[in-house]
């Protein structure tokens, strides 16, 4: 795909230097997508981190939820994303190029969704409000994705999916810490946090409709093409048949499949800051802040595990940031007690993402080919999505019938033999120059 321009004559040399990364080094800097989309994010998840930190709280103390249904509610916000992600991916994709706009109304709808949090006082409107957020999320994630993808060259998407979630863990870092201040600081803390929740989120849509490009400069990014020779393109347009046959690719199944497996026995973030609460006895008020620590982690690690993977393979670090969440678990489990408690689960959980988040669609990116990125990357998260929807609520499941030291007890054990069964199923390979650009 990178060769698709009108220097036919050269398409051999130019797909050699795709791959080379002494070829690279002139485009070493991230594309200005990338940056762009990474601004979008880092806006948008102080938004939604605002609200991110507060919720576990203001469900389990607020409204009294049980963790079984604190579990049902888990579920919904981190799961329900997947029915829609392969939605958003094929929509993207036949639209030929307009991943921005695709995009662009999942960042809407979930923005919509932030002051309905201020008339939902039971389960079942909150629910409802918090599948439709979610819904837009699953719209927007492998568009966005896509364009990150489409915007770098092989050799350097480790690097771009890394300043990318750097990026939008910044925003993660501040939304915690924002929603901590509103709450210290005014009397209906909750209400406060929703609202200026929605004013940011407002503010990410506008930075996103007016300065991310359309997926035809995003293309000439990397291609060093004209936009225009981009956009007038003739191929067909893709069907959603052929979104669904990509699973029959077999490296590109047996990612997905490890997603699924890893997914499942992967415990919500809001189980864990649950969970160091009540092992430390953590105040309400200093509840919101226990995110930072996963999000400073991230933030500090995202870009350099990013270009380690590059570099060693990104199979590796990926299997090895499950293995960062695995000593995370096992802490949570000791008896130890000590003030270094919370520092050290909370690293390891950010190293855990900063190793796999951005790693995993720099993977599945080598197997898709372009016209149908974002619908083989949506595959990838769907997967990962509906495994982590499975995983909230039986955790919850379990820490309702037998205690969170038995269902975390369960959910080591579980991890321990999916990442076993990742590291047999898909062997790290090298990427042949024309492999993913059929």
């Amino acid at each position: 795909m990178y060769v698709a321009d009108s220097r036919a004559s050269t398409s051999a040399v130019s797909a050699d230097s795709a791959v080379r990364p002494r070829a690279g080094r002139r485009r070493a800097a991230v594309a200005p997508t990338v940056l762009a989309l990474g601004t979008v994010s880092l806006i948008t998840d102080v938004s939604s981190e605002m609200v991110t930190a507060v919720l576990p709280l203001y469900l389990v103390t607020g409204l009294g939820l049980s963790p079984l249904g604190f579990g049902l509610l888990d579920g919904i916000y981190n799961g329900f994303s997947a029915l829609v992600r392969l939605i958003g991916g094929h929509l993207a994709d036949r639209g030929g190029g307009r991943h921005k706009w695709v995009a662009g109304f999942g960042y809407a709808l979930s923005a919509a969704c932030k002051p309905l949090l201020l008339l939902a006082h039971t389960l079942t409107p909150i629910g409802l409000i918090l599948a439709a957020d979610r819904t837009g999320k699953g719209l927007r994630t492998a568009p966005r994705d896509a364009l990150i993808s489409l915007s770098s060259t092989p050799e350097t998407r480790g690097r771009a999916f890394g300043v990318h979630r750097a990026m939008d863990t910044a925003g993660a870092l501040l939304g915690p810490l924002a929603a901590f201040l509103i709450l210290r600081a005014t009397v209906d803390g909750y209400d406060a946090v929703f609202t200026v929740s929605f004013c940011v989120a407002v503010v990410g849509v506008l930075v996103l409709v007016l300065f991310v490009p359309n997926g035809a400069r995003t293309k000439a990014e990397a291609t060093g093409t004209p936009p225009e020779a981009t956009s007038g393109d003739t191929a067909p347009r893709p069907t959603l048949r052929a979104a669904l046959a990509l699973l029959t690719r077999p490296d590109l199944r047996r990612v997905t499949l490890c997603a699924l497996f890893l997914g499942l026995a992967t415990v919500s973030d809001s189980f864990v800051y649950l969970l160091l609460q009540r092992r430390l006895g953590v105040p309400d008020r200093w509840f919101a802040l226990l995110p930072l620590g996963t999000a400073a982690a991230f933030l500090l690690l995202a870009v350099p595990l990013g270009r380690l993977a590059d570099r060693i393979g990104r199979w590796r670090v990926f299997l090895a940031g499950h293995g960062a969440l695995l000593l995370a678990y096992a802490l949570l489990l000791t008896s130890w007690h000590g003030t270094a408690l919370p520092y050290a689960v909370l690293l390891l959980h950010g190293c855990f993402y900063a190793a796999t988040d951005g790693v995993l669609m720099a993977v599945a990116s080598e197997s898709v080919p372009e016209e149908l990125r974002s619908s083989g990357l949506a595959l990838v998260q769907t997967g990962q999505a509906l495994a982590r929807f499975v995983c909230s609520l039986g955790f919850g499941a379990a820490w309702t019938a037998w205690g969170d030291r038995t269902a975390l007890t369960a959910s080591t054990v579980a991890l321990a033999l999916c990442a076993l069964f990742a590291l047999t199923l898909r062997r790290p390979t090298p990427v042949a120059p024309s492999e993913g650009l059929a």
